[in-house]
């Protein structure tokens, strides 16, 4: 399989506080995280909220600058690029946010906004041009022309969203980037939502990296998992049947809701709390949580390994 984006390394670290009356502080958001995607694939990025996974999106399309690591893109170093080719080069890649309401300007028609990508990259086009290629994006995502001359506002929750992944396909991506696109939907419209980006995706022949916290949802959609938490991979899936490995990835796969009565289980939630991201602890930060948890896991960082198996950072793996 050809590999389309390769993460080496990545941390983003963020400082605050600093004055008279307040130190300064400092958290590793995303830390030392190393995965590739490969074209045509789905990777589905989850874990609790506060684990990195909107950092680590930013930090892919270099919306924000890395503290350190490498982003290779196509085989292209995107850490490397000058600011003009690297607006060229986010073409090729795009985002879709979680909020539909807010990723939208709402002074914009739905005309203006889907047609906004191409004044970005300079693309010149007649109103007659831009009319007839925003019909077109907008009936890519199932909605009908006479939304153009509409406002945000005047459009539903996953009509907004429709039209974001519209705006997101203008410039022909290979790379879309989801960021919990279907977490402000209703049940019924975040199925409505997956299926089209399943018809866009064997279309269009895209490459998602989907970022959600629902995990009956990514093991639906996705065809690998790296699970995260407190800023690291702890554990990559490499199908969406593999086994846990991990005690934080069993309890996630563990608390995911069965419809149906006859399978559903009593979940044991997790002792312990979560590490303050300011102040880890030098071992397992999901050591203080963990019930198979040793000394050695309190004192030393498991590093993500295969060990015979898939990835997986725990010195006990399941």
């Amino acid at each position: 399989m050809t590999t389309l984006l390769d993460v080496r390394n990545l941390s983003k670290r963020f400082v605050s506080g600093g004055g008279p009356f307040r130190p300064v502080r400092s958290m590793h958001a995303v830390n030392d995280v190393s995965f590739s995607v490969h074209k045509g694939r789905v990777v589905g990025v989850v874990g609790e909220s506060g684990c990195g996974k909107s950092t680590l999106a930013r930090l892919i399309l270099r919306l924000i600058e890395p503290s350190s690591g490498d982003v290779r893109f196509e085989d292209l170093d995107l850490l490397a690029q000058a600011p003009k080719p690297m607006r060229a080069l986010r073409a090729r890649m795009q985002m879709v946010f979680q909020d539909p309401y807010s990723a939208i300007d709402p002074r914009y028609t739905i005309r203006d906004a889907v047609i906004e990508p191409f004044q970005v990259q300079g693309v010149r086009m007649t109103a007659k041009e831009a009319d007839k290629k925003s019909a077109e994006l907008l009936s890519m995502v199932g909605l009908s022309e006479h939304f153009a001359s509409s406002y945000p506002h005047q459009l539903s929750g996953g009509q907004k969203q429709r039209v974001g992944i519209a705006r997101a396909l203008a410039l022909n991506p290979a790379l879309l980037v989801l960021d919990e696109p279907t977490a402000s939907l209703d049940v019924s419209v975040q199925a409505q939502i997956i299926s089209l980006l399943e018809k866009l995706r064997d279309e269009l022949s895209l490459t998602y990296i989907f970022i959600s916290h629902d995990l009956s949802l990514v093991k639906y959609f996705c065809d690998e998992i790296l699970v995260m938490y407190l800023g690291r991979v702890v554990e990559a899936l490499p199908d969406t049947e593999a086994s846990a490995r991990h005690p934080y990835t069993r309890t996630l796969l563990d608390s995911t809701f069965d419809a149906d009565p006859k399978r559903r289980r009593t979940i044991e939630p997790l002792a312990g709390e979560v590490p303050s991201p300011f102040n880890l602890p030098p071992g397992c930060a999901f050591a203080a949580r963990c019930p198979a948890a040793t000394e050695k896991c309190r004192v030393e960082m498991p590093v993500l390994g295969s060990d015979g198996g898939h990835p997986v950072a725990c010195h006990h793996p399941l």
